[in-house]
C-alpha cells in the first residue's frame, strides 16, 4: 500500500509554519523551527517527506548517521551538493571542517527573498557525537539562521534527548515548536486497511500502527492472511522493524535487552523480571529499567486508589514491540527456515489470552478520548487497579488524579473475547471488587467486545464506540 494516510494534524502544523514563513513581510527573524520527536520507525521522516513533496520551497533533508562528528560533517556537504538550495556551490566550494563554520555558512547560502527548508534528522546523534552541538545550534539560529526565511525541522527518535534539547537551561530552550508524531491509530487503521473496529484493535496491537508495517497489510486482508503472508517472508517489516530498533537502542554489551526480553514474555513486577532475567541484582536491574523508562520503552503503572501502593508493574510501552517479544523474537530461527506455519499456530493458540492484558492500555486510553460518555463523568485519569495477590484487580478506574486519588469517579470491567458477552457473573465480580475498594456507589461501565447480557451498568462500550474516540480528536 503505496498511498499517504493520516497525519493531516501534522502536515497542517507544517504547512502552517511554512506559512509564516512565506507571508514574512521583512520582520526581523521571520524564521521558525519544529522539533520532532516520535519512536523509530513511526513514520517521522516519511511524514516530513511528504511534506517537502507537498511544498514548492528549496530544501535541504539531512539525516545523522551515529558516525563520528568528520563523518558526518562530510556527509551534510554531500547532501547540501545534491540539495535544490539557490546558494548550495558556495557550500561546496567553502567546504568547512567544523560544525560552527558549517552550520554558519549554511545560513548565508540560504535565500532572503523566498521560503526555505532546512530538516536535520536524528538531531541525538549529534548531540551526543558533535562538541557542544546544542550550543552551536543555538548560536546559529539566534545570530543567522532565525534571520532568514527559512523553515527549520530537527527531528529525532530518542524521546528523552528529544525533551532535552528544548528544556530549560538547554541552549535551544523555546527555539523550536515541539511536535510529537505518535503511530497511526485504530482509526487510521480501519480507514487504511478496512477493517471493522474490533479488527482495528486487533491491527494495533500487531502493527504498534507502525506505517512501514501498515503498508505490507493488503486492504481488506484478514488478521489470519496478514500474519500468514509476513510470516512467510523473513525479511517482511513485521519481523525486522523490531530487531532493527533495538539495535539502534541499545548496543549488543547492553543488558537493556535481556530485561526488555523478560517484560516481553509477560513478567509485570520487579522481582519476577529480575528472575526472567537471569537473576540479576537488585542495582544492576534498577539502573537497566530506568533506561528503559526514560527511553519510553518500558511502562510503570501504580494502581490508582484512594491509598498509596507500591505494588508496580512494568509493560512494553508498544504494542508491536509488546506482540514482537512475545509472539516473533523466540521463534526467529523457525521462520528464518521458512517455518512460519508453526509460528502462526502458536499465536493463534495464545492469541485470546494475550490480547485481553494486551488491549487493555489501549482501551483506556480510547476511553480517556470519549469522556464523557452516558452516564460516566469526565475523568482526568482512567487507571487500573489491583493488590499484590491480585485477589482485587479492576481494570478500569476514573479518577482524578493518579496514583493517589482524591476521589474516584467510575470503575469498570474489560472483556474483549470473541464469543463470550458481559454477563451477571462479570458484573457481580465487578461489584464486589468495588466493595473492596470503596464503599461509594460509583458508576460501573462493562467494555466488551461482544456485547452484554445482564442490566444494571451504568454504561457499556463496543469497539465501535471505543474508535469514535480516535476519529474525533484533533491529534488522532
Amino acid at each position: 500500500m503505496d498511498r499517504f494516510i493520516g497525519r493531516d494534524r501534522e502536515l497542517g502544523v507544517l504547512r502552517e509554519a511554512l506559512d509564516q514563513v512565506r507571508t514574512a513581510d521583512g520582520a526581523v527573524q521571520p524564521g521558525r523551527c519544529i522539533l520532532i520527536r516520535g519512536r523509530r520507525r513511526v513514520g517521522k521522516s516519511s511524514l516530513v517527506e511528504e511534506f517537502l513533496r507537498q511544498s514548492d520551497a528549496p530544501s535541504m533533508f539531512f539525516t545523522a548517521s551515529g558516525r563520528s562528528a568528520e563523518s558526518e560533517l562530510i556527509e551534510l556537504a554531500d547532501v547540501i551538493a545534491d540539495s535544490d538550495l539557490p546558494g548550495r556551490e558556495l557550500f561546496a566550494e567553502e567546504m568547512p571542517n567544523q560544525w560552527s563554520a558549517a552550520l554558519r555558512l549554511l545560513a548565508e547560502l540560504l535565500p532572503d527573498d523566498q521560503p526555505s527548508v532546512l530538516v536535520i534528522d536524528e538531531v541525538p546523534y549529534l548531540m551526543d557525537r558533535v562538541d557542544a552541538f546544542e550550543g552551536v545550534l543555538q548560536r546559529t539560529w539566534d545570530r543567522l539562521l532565525s534571520r532568514k526565511p527559512v523553515l527549520l525541522i530537527l527531528v529525532g527518535s530518542d524521546l528523552s534527548m528529544m525533551e532535552a534539547l528544548n528544556s530549560y537551561e538547554r541552549p535551544f530552550h523555546q527555539r523550536g515548536r515541539e511536535m510529537v508524531v505518535g503511530p497511526l491509530t485504530p482509526a487510521d487503521l480501519a480507514e487504511m486497511l478496512g477493517l471493522e473496529p474490533a479488527a482495528a484493535f486487533d491491527a494495533a496491537l500487531i502493527t504498534g500502527g507502525l506505517p512501514l508495517i501498515c503498508r505490507e497489510w493488503r486492504r481488506g486482508a484478514s488478521i489470519a492472511e496478514f500474519l500468514r503472508k509476513s510470516l512467510g517472508d523473513p525479511t517482511s517489516a513485521l519481523l525486522v522493524s523490531a530487531e532493527r530498533s533495538l539495535a539502534a537502542e541499545f548496543p549488543p554489551q547492553a543488558m537493556s535487552g535481556e530485561i526488555l526480553r523478560a517484560v516481553g514474555s509477560g513478567e509485570r513486577t520487579f522481582s519476577n523480571i529480575a528472575r526472567a532475567a537471569g537473576g540479576l541484582a537488585h542495582t544492576s536491574l534498577t539502573r537497566a529499567m530506568q533506561v528503559l523508562i526514560d527511553k519510553r520503552v518500558v511502562a510503570t503503572e501504580l494502581p490508582v486508589s484512594l491509598r498509596p501502593s507500591k505494588e508496580r508493574r512494568y509493560r512494553v510501552a508498544d504494542p508491536y514491540l509488546r506482540f514482537w517479544l512475545k509472539f516473533l523474537d523466540p521463534h526467529m530461527a523457525e521462520i528464518e527456515r521458512l517455518r512460519g506455519d508453526l509460528t502462526l499456530v502458536r499465536i493463534k493458540e495464545q492469541w485470546s489470552s494475550w490480547r485481553g492484558r494486551a488491549v487493555e492500555p489501549l482501551i483506556r486510553e480510547s476511553i480517556a478520548r470519549i469522556l464523557p460518555v452516558g452516564d460516566l463523568p469526565a475523568a482526568p485519569v482512567v487507571g487500573g487497579y489491583w493488590t499484590r495477590s491480585n485477589d482485587v484487580e479492576i481494570d478500569l478506574v476514573g479518577a482524578d488524579r493518579e496514583p493517589v486519588a482524591k476521589k474516584l469517579l467510575f470503575l469498570g470491567s474489560i472483556k474483549w473475547l470473541e464469543n463470550s458477552r458481559f454477563d451477571d457473573h462479570d458484573l457481580a465480580a465487578l461489584q464486589k471488587h468495588r466493595a473492596a475498594l470503596t464503599d461509594d456507589p460509583l458508576p460501573l461501565v462493562a467494555v466488551s467486545r461482544t456485547g452484554v447480557s445482564c442490566s444494571g451498568l451504568d454504561a457499556v462500550l463496543g469497539p465501535a464506540d471505543l474508535l469514535a474516540g480516535w476519529s474525533a480528536n484533533g491529534d488522532a
